[in-house]
């Protein structure tokens, strides 16, 4: 069954059906890690989450779009920290303080280099994950980022003609190729302290180069 996702992105609900959706989306983990994305189809996803195929079928449609809201999942959490954030009056440093340690653990976490393996060998096959990994993770995260880099702009803490420019810049500065060299085994997990440090690291140099004359 292919086409497109079929009411799979994640609710922040504490529904039945919410907890339901997680307990398959870890199924679905586990499967992946166990057999690899060729054999980690909707049967085996559904036999591990006993549940039924329908059932899965009917909420994401095909396993591309199952992997891509787990995808959507594992973002969830930097997006909401920037999200809330931009809701609030919160010092723009003070959010990229939090924000590097959360978005360093969510790309080089177990999920994420599960996930990025998956990507690449769907990459013959749909391209679907491909794509869901952009659109859900770093697609959806820079605008959030440079609004936040706006208004440390608006308040003069920084200078910066493009924000745009400027939070690539930042994502390039804090994960760099970590993400790459963990999804090829190049890299094992980051330490709590490595974490911290590369965070500061990122924040440190994006103040030198964007700081006020």
């Amino acid at each position: 069954m292919t086409g497109r996702m079929v009411n799979s992105a994640p609710q922040k609900t504490n529904s039945k059906a919410d907890v339901r959706r997680r307990a398959i989306e870890e199924a679905a983990y586990r499967v992946l890690v166990r057999d690899g994305y060729k054999a980690a189809s909707i049967l085996a996803i559904a036999k591990e989450a006993k549940a039924s195929n329908e059932t899965l079928y009917r909420w994401y449609g095909n396993k591309q779009w199952l992997f891509a809201a787990l995808v959507e999942r594992n973002a969830e959490s930097a997006r909401d920290l920037l999200s809330e954030a931009l809701t609030s009056h919160t010092d723009p440093f003070a959010v990229l303080e939090k924000l590097g340690p959360v978005l360093l653990r969510v790309v080089t976490s177990e999920r994420a280099v599960a996930i990025n393996r998956a990507a690449a060998g769907d990459v013959y096959d749909t391209g679907t994950l491909g794509e869901a990994l952009a659109k859900g993770g770093r697609d959806s995260l820079l605008p959030l980022i440079a609004d936040v880099l706006t208004r440390a702009h608006a308040n003069g803490s920084l200078v910066l003609s493009e924000p745009d420019m400027a939070a690539e810049i930042y994502i390039d500065l804090l994960i760099g190729d970590v993400q790459i060299r963990r999804a090829t085994g190049a890299l094992g997990p980051l330490s709590e302290e490595a974490i911290v440090a590369r965070s500061t690291r990122a924040l440190t140099l994006l103040r030198r180069l964007y700081a006020p004359a």
